[in-house]
């Protein structure tokens, strides 16, 4: 039977039929719904971890018991999980581990766009990349079979364009695990200097096997047509090469590392011009240089950032006078002239939006950190100055709060605070929260807890007392756990009350001890909160634009109402909740409950 599937889904489908175990993860787009749709599949055990290091460790025990494993997050979220990949690689594995990780071209959803495929060859293992959802789905099996004879973790690299575009799959049958598992009280997994001395060796034997493996595997395929010209790709690049080039002859790689040597070679004695397409990184291109094989063209013809496309390829290759296909390199339509502005903003009656009202007010530095709430370094906010990575928003207030106190003692000279989200807490934070306090640092920390992980959809938190197949587990209380931690000082705020948001900053601020102020407030979009809307009167609205500060799409200007020479502020009862944050910003009462609900 044949259905069509995103990447995503083909790849959560495969996992299934490859007879997965244990699945963990962290969300991340453009990772995301793969462990949303594993979820809903029988017979195996699936779990949204704290962060993506933990997730991969979960996976990893699962493997000493024999079981397959399959661990997904986004890019970044490989950063975070390197410490027990390397070691993985070292340790070997008993039951097939696969790792996914999505990669996100032209940072669609992403601080950068960092290429995965250099993990495989730093830590030396192999890593999978397929073209399109069949391949997708069946990867997943290849990965599994090439993880258990060779012992290894298994990368599997999917990016943005294929996670979410759909084609169609012929889907097969489960395959349940081989071995029965069982506890073997050997020594593999303890990687100690006396038991690794001989292990580097090891590891690059093996990945020189898998490469011998890999001439011939058929993810890796040589497509023979024009002799002319010869071009090697990889990924869902594949695809856009054989629109902007269709009578090129192709070598589509499915294996980027350890790379099948002969098969290039053989390719490129059968051809008489060489060229290399390839998202992000010259990944290919500088492996195949370093085998001595000429290449007419790389990414001197392929921009080296941002997401491909038959276009783009095409226009690339047409430099190199290849014959391509012309009727993409016609010149597109330029966008419409004089459209304003649509920055993202933060959703009407989203709690994160007092927050980020009242540090403006203060003219606080915030240290940020990843999720809805970096909206806030927009205008009209303004309140968000750095934004590195989860739980550095923690960290990095404490090092410029240490930093300023040799220079300026009194806090209230240089207001820094910190401002996190509730899911980026529990994934990173904890420690950073420790350390402070172990430091006896003196910073401020705002957590915003809307309830749930809403920059990837509404993923559940440990703060929500359930996990991601619906069962009932333990609520953690952010508050009772801070008190664990020995914060000195730890107090609650309704960010829908402006002034005492910023009573609490101001007291916080001035406190000679570290403090944590958490603001709760639900999720509207995920809990589908709608209060009573508000209403703006037109004989007291004096068009100050004041109310505009707070950034909610709700609000809008229209034409002077008779009798008044200024615009007027209207609020859209569609779009507002009835938060109350425009109307505490108004000076006039022209801003009143009582719209229709």
């Amino acid at each position: 039977m044949k259905k069509l599937l995103s990447g995503n889904e083909a790849i959560a489908r495969g996992a299934w039929e490859s007879g997965v175990n244990v699945a963990s993860g962290y969300p991340g787009t453009p990772s995301t719904e793969i462990m949303e749709n594993l979820s809903t599949y029988e017979g195996l055990y699936c779990e949204w971890s704290v962060n993506e290091k933990v997730a991969l460790e979960v996976a990893l025990g699962a493997t000493v018991v024999g079981a397959r494993a399959f661990c997904t997050m986004k890019l970044v979220g490989l950063n975070v999980a390197a410490d027990p990949l390397f070691n993985a690689v070292y340790s070997g594995v008993k039951g097939g581990l696969v790792v996914l990780t999505a990669d996100d071209p032209s940072r669609h959803s992403s601080q950068t766009e960092q290429d995965n495929r250099n993990y495989a060859r730093f830590a030396r293992l192999p890593v999978l990349e397929p073209a399109n959802s069949q391949e997708a789905k069946d990867f997943v099996a290849e990965a599994f079979a090439l993880s258990e004879s060779f012992g290894t973790p298994v990368l599997y690299r999917t990016e943005t364009r294929l996670s979410h575009s759909k084609s169609l799959v012929e889907l097969g049958d489960r395959v349940e695990s081989p071995e029965p598992f069982v506890i073997n009280r050997d020594l593999s997994y303890c990687i100690l200097p006396a038991y690794t001395r001989t292990r580097h060796a090891e590891v690059e034997a093996r990945i020189r096997a898998i490469g011998d493996w890999a001439e011939s595997w058929e993810g890796n395929r040589a497509e023979m047509r024009d002799p002319e010209v010869g071009i090697i790709t990889c990924g869902v690049t594949y695809q856009y090469v054989r629109e902007a080039a269709p009578e090129a002859s192709v070598l589509k790689i499915g294996m980027p590392y350890p790379l099948p040597r002969n098969m290039i070679a053989t390719f490129a004695s059968q051809v008489k011009k060489l060229y290399v397409v390839e998202e992000l990184d010259p990944f290919l291109e500088e492996q195949i240089r370093l085998m001595g094989i000429p290449i007419a063209g790389g990414k001197d013809l392929i921009p080296l950032e941002n997401e491909l496309n038959p276009r783009i390829v095409a226009a690339g290759l047409a430099k190199a006078a290849v014959t391509v296909n012309t009727s993409l390199l016609v010149d597109t339509p330029p966008p419409a002239q004089d459209l304003p502005p649509r920055p993202p903003t933060l959703c009407p009656g989203c709690g994160h939006r007092g927050v980020f009202v009242a540090l403006n007010r203060i003219k606080a530095y915030v240290t940020g950190d990843i999720g809805c709430y970096t909206l806030g370094a927009l205008p009209p906010f303004s309140a968000l100055h750095s934004v590195i990575c989860m739980g550095a928003g923690v960290s990095m207030a404490h090092g410029m709060d240490k930093a300023l106190h040799e220079k300026m003692p009194e806090k209230a000279q240089a207001p820094v605070v910190g401002v996190v989200g509730d899911s980026t807490f529990f994934h990173s934070c904890i420690p950073e929260v420790l350390n402070t306090v172990w430091n006896n640092g003196t910073s401020v920390l705002v957590i915003s807890d809307n309830r749930t992980t809403a920059m990837t959809g509404g993923q559940v938190t440990p703060g929500q007392g359930c996990a991601l197949c619906g069962q009932e587990s333990p609520h953690i209380d952010i508050a009772e756990l801070l008190r664990a931690l020995k914060v000195p000082r730890v107090r609650k705020v309704d960010p829908y009350n402006l002034k005492e948001v910023e009573e609490a900053l101001k007291e916080e601020i001035a406190a000679p001890e570290a403090s944590v102020i958490i603001a709760e407030a639900p999720c509207v979009l995920e809990f589908k909160i709608k209060g009573v809307p508000y209403v703006v009167d037109p004989e007291a609205c004096t068009g100050c634009k004041r109310c505009l500060r707070v950034g909610c799409t709700a609000l809008s200007l229209t034409a002077p109402p008779e009798g008044k020479d200024k615009e007027v502020v209207v609020i859209d009862p569609a779009f507002c909740t009835g938060c109350s944050i425009c109307a505490q910003m108004c000076r006039f009462e022209a801003i009143l409950p009582g719209g229709e609900n």
